[in-house]
């Protein structure tokens, strides 16, 4: 376990240091973890060299309209509780293709919904509890189940392993997949009539639903729920990601891994916001960030802010007091859920 720097715990005071022991012992409930091997994982991204890899995230990051482009889903599927249907983007695992969403729908929701992604390794009840409270507050939801997780697990693995990993080319794809399936979602919401449409995505959901966002006009508003620069910064510092970056260290530095991982990470992207926004107008927008995340580490969030304030983009800022998985528990998740779709209800 990587050990917090004396200099920062005595920085944060008692209150802090309480609060990362509580990160901890949450973090080591689940024993499930796998070191897995490093792969290049060149295949998902139709390279045949290492050295290609920089150029194509160069390229996607350039052209990346194009990039997350995909053909309109036609096998939608809808019982009245859950919708399915073909991944636009496929992968090599047959379960992982067909993307599952449970729908929420509003009484009165006056053509206002928005898409809910969840957060690393969420089972499938994860948000179901945040999408009844946005019913409450006047708002229909779809919570989607992103690549890998729940229904979408490939019977080998037991955790969403393959969404992050240390096959860098796959972990490429399954977030690219990740985004296309959220615009496919949104395509599915605006078809049954929803106008007004936002975003809410929680750690790595909130990658996926900024990323969705900036590429998509007719989202009016986004809630990212802890956020980050770069992936790749996240998954090396990270408390959550300690066993990634153990299978990636001795095998790529994390200057490569960043540039690499370039077309996955809201950074990339503050640019193509700034676009957005003078085409179309604002996206109204909500950063939720944890004072004392260890997965998540707030100087990131703050470089993340102020790059958006640099380019004059609107944002406004909750700041939670507690870590990462503590905003799960109460009180904090009471905090942190009434802010996001008060938020929400006020900008739909």
């Amino acid at each position: 376990m990587r050990q917090t720097p004396g200099a920062a715990a005595q920085a944060v005071g008692l209150y802090g240091r309480l609060i990362w022991r509580w990160e901890h012992r949450l973090h080591q409930r689940a024993g499930d973890r796998v070191v897995r091997p490093f792969e290049w994982g060149l295949e998902w991204l139709g390279l045949n060299d290492p050295a290609e890899l920089s150029a194509y995230a160069g390229r996607a990051v350039e052209a990346s309209d194009e990039f997350f482009r995909y053909a309109p889903v036609s096998d939608y599927q809808f019982d009245g509780q859950w919708l399915r249907f073909s991944s636009p983007l496929p992968s090599r695992y047959p379960e992982n293709n067909l993307v599952h969403a449970r729908y929420f729908p509003a009484r009165k929701a006056g053509g206002r919904a928005v898409l809910v992604l969840p957060q690393w390794n969420a089972d499938e009840q994860g948000h179901m509890g945040l999408c009844r409270l946005l019913n409450a507050f006047g708002l229909s939801a779809l919570r989607l189940s992103m690549p890998y997780h729940d229904r979408r697990k490939p019977p080998e693995t037991e955790r969403a392993d393959y969404a992050v990993s240390a096959s860098v080319g796959r972990t490429v794809h399954a977030n690219r997949q990740a985004v296309m399936d959220a615009r496919a979602a949104l395509d599915w919401l605006a078809a049954r009539g929803y106008q007004r449409l936002g975003v809410l995505g929680t750690s790595l959901g909130s990658c996926i639903a900024f990323i969705a966002a900036v590429h998509d006009p007719r989202v009016r508003a986004g809630v990212f729920n802890h956020v980050s620069t770069y992936f790749a910064d996240v998954v090396w510092r990270g408390l959550s990601t300690e066993h990634v970056r153990a299978g990636l260290e001795g095998h790529v530095a994390l200057d490569d891994l960043r540039r690499f991982w370039a077309p996955i990470s809201p950074a990339s992207f503050v640019d193509r916001l700034a676009t957005r926004t003078a085409q179309v107008g604002p996206l109204r927008t909500l950063i939720v960030r944890a004072r004392y995340d260890l997965s998540f580490p707030p100087d990131l969030a703050s470089r993340f802010i102020g790059m958006l304030r640099e380019r004059g983009l609107p944002c406004r800022e909750m700041r939670l007091p507690c870590g990462h998985y503590t905003t799960g528990v109460n009180p904090f998740k009471w905090m942190d859920g009434l802010g996001m779709c008060r938020f929400l209800a006020r900008n739909l």
